[in-house]
């Protein structure tokens, strides 16, 4: 019996959000709306994400002992998030400067702040944790060495779901581990070397061929196309039509949904469907974390 549905290995930042009529060339200032603070980060998204929908989800991170902190760990156990694994210190807590146009579409540059100091020490001394998940998921906002710890010491039977965001090449232990590795078009050119090919079928081909269990990418509005290793099925997953407000957090939206209904023994395809659903919803609204549908909210689109 697992005490959590999920445990996200990963990020807690403040969100610093600006709304602009577009982004600045190199050189360029631009003025934009007033400022607002949001917490986010992809673990911390994720974990919330997973929680709102009604998962037992826990949350692996570091803050930094600052009021950004406080308000990322106030935001976790508001929803519901086991915070019993969020070490507080060593640095100041993560920050990301966020910019929204009018198309809802964003550029985000991060400061790492106390991500940065999650170490693989951290990894091995939260064994009880690892032991009592389901399913883990990790994204790369925190160090490679230490997301390659968590897979080297993942529990057997435990499921490892990761986002390589941002990308980077991935160890071999890392990628063979994956079920699935979830990726966007930018994020599988990366982690490919360049050599993605034509289309996403090529690229879940080629993924695969790295040493993942299974791939999912992400499309934005097209969906998602699934491929399993072990049957060899590759199928493309829809998304609902909507009007898209703002896609931050989208994505964390759309793994946390994946790696919960992938935990309750539910099909890759299956899973993924679901998922969808999740992202679109989480687009009609502003933000990361504020946009997050309950499980209600997505049966009823």
């Amino acid at each position: 019996m697992y005490d959590y549905d999920l445990l996200v290995v990963g990020s807690a930042n403040a969100d610093l959000v600006i709304g602009v009529e577009r982004r600045p060339a190199p050189g360029e200032t631009v003025l934009g709306s007033d400022l607002s603070v949001h917490p986010g980060g992809k673990g911390a998204n994720q974990s919330l994400a997973a929680a709102r929908l009604g998962a037992r989800s826990a949350l692996l991170a570091r803050v930094g002992d600052d009021a950004h902190g406080r308000l990322l760990l106030d935001s976790q156990r508001a929803a519901g998030v086991d915070t019993t694994g969020v070490l507080v210190g060593g640095a100041p807590t993560g920050v990301a400067l966020v910019t929204v146009d009018p198309s809802g579409d964003n550029s985000i540059v991060v400061s790492p702040g106390a991500n940065a100091r999650l170490t693989p020490d951290d990894i091995r001394a939260a064994g009880a944790l690892f032991a009592a998940a389901r399913v883990v998921s990790a994204q790369l906002e925190i160090p490679l060495e230490t997301v390659t710890e968590v897979a080297r010491t993942l529990p057997a039977g435990v499921r490892f779901v990761l986002n390589p965001s941002p990308p980077a090449p991935l160890p071999d232990d890392v990628l063979a581990a994956c079920d699935p590795l979830v990726v966007n078009e930018h994020e599988a050119a990366v982690v490919l070397g360049g050599t993605a090919g034509d289309s996403p079928e090529d690229w879940a081909r080629a993924l695969l061929a790295l040493g993942p269990r299974s791939v999912v990418i992400t499309l934005g509005a097209a969906g998602a196309l699934v491929a399993d290793g072990r049957t060899g099925t590759v199928a493309r997953v829809p998304s609902p039509r909507v009007e898209a407000v703002d896609t931050t957090g989208a994505g964390d939206a759309f793994t946390a949904a994946l790696a919960w209904r992938l935990g309750l023994g539910e099909e890759l395809a299956e899973a993924a469907a679901f998922a969808a659903r999740v992202g679109a919803a989480a687009v009609t609204k502003a933000g990361a974390q504020e946009s997050y549908p309950t499980a209600d909210e997505v049966s009823a689109r």
